[in-house]
């Protein structure tokens, strides 16, 4: 398996199912999805253009692994490889388009529904496996449930994930991505609306890490500056004043007792997962701060960004 296909997946988080009818809309939909930053496209053998489409895609110079859905036979797995294809998806499991993936050392994610079918992918040394159709077969539940007597199976739920479903599946550990096409319906790539799919896709995008402002961090210069400072705003906005390693007035203003990262304070920022979202925003161009993280048994707590913002550090916050 190609490990470098698993991380874009990953970072991505949302892998667009597309049906395209006109190969010359191929590079211009890849635009809109690295737009919203999903470096992830699955083209579906569902009409006469997608092969053409992936080969567009690949010699494009995008940054966009490419791969190939609804994989149906050998004779198709072989034609989507020679375009271009990154990886294969296939709505159920079948065996000889598994075996010859294998065989080639291509990334291949069949469908499944039942623990049965995970036994015949862990077989053919399978990590990952495409769960389809998603709702349909359980949803959410399903994956929690197969989470245990399959610890090491990992999945890309595709089929009825929405904007409002999706972060749902999002906070299941053995998620890697979600296949989707509400992003970007056939009838928009037709109609050129390709603005729309960048819209649409942020909004995935905006769902699948849940981000909002948590607290506003201050420096002071010591214990008394902080004090005052908390107390003025802890009048200002009603709330109650706290006393611990810092001040906090609520929960929505921290003042530090000594000063801290970044020249004016910090900004903590609330996501749902941070490793996830650590990875989607170095996939766009940020960088972390190494030696300034908190983790716990579950894994990250806190990691603070590069740099500064206007004088503020940035961190990311897993969800309270």
């Amino acid at each position: 398996m190609d490990n470098k296909v698993l991380e874009q997946m990953y970072s991505s988080a949302i892998i667009p199912v597309v049906a395209i009818d006109n190969s010359d809309d191929a590079v211009e939909l890849g635009k809109a999805f690295l737009a919203a930053g999903i470096k992830v496209i699955e083209i579906t053998f569902r009409t006469a253009a997608a092969a053409d489409a992936i080969r567009k895609l690949s010699e494009s110079g995008l940054d966009v692994c490419t791969g190939a859905g609804t994989v149906l036979t050998v004779e198709m797995a072989q034609k989507a490889v020679d375009a271009g294809a990154k990886f294969l998806v296939s709505p159920g499991f079948d065996e000889k388009v598994v075996g010859w993936a294998v065989e080639h050392d291509i990334p291949m994610f069949p469908g499944i529904t039942s623990p049965s079918e995970i036994a015949m992918a862990q077989k053919y040394g399978l990590k990952v496996v495409k769960f389809f159709p998603a709702e349909a077969a359980g949803g959410v539940k399903m994956l929690k449930a197969l989470k245990g007597p399959y610890a090491d199976m990992r999945f890309v739920p595709t089929g009825g994930i929405s904007a409002e479903n999706i972060g749902s599946y999002m906070d299941l550990p053995n998620v890697v991505a979600c296949g989707g096409s509400w992003i970007c319906p056939s009838k928009m790539i037709r109609e050129h609306q390709f603005d729309e799919i960048t819209r649409l896709s942020k909004e995935a995008v905006k769902n699948i890490h849940d981000i909002f402002l948590l607290h506003l961090g201050i420096n002071a210069q010591d214990a008394k500056e902080a004090e005052e400072i908390t107390r003025a705003y802890a009048g200002l906005l009603g709330v109650p004043m706290h006393d611990g390693a810092s001040f906090f007035a609520g929960d929505m203003v921290e003042v530090n007792k000594t000063p801290g990262k970044g020249t004016h304070g910090h900004i903590a920022l609330s996501v749902r997962n941070i490793d996830r979202a650590m990875a989607y925003f170095k996939s766009v161009g940020y960088s972390f701060d190494e030696e300034h993280m908190s983790a716990d048994e579950k894994g990250i707590i806190a990691a603070y960004f590069e740099g500064e913002f206007g004088g503020f550090a940035i961190h990311l916050r897993r969800h309270l």
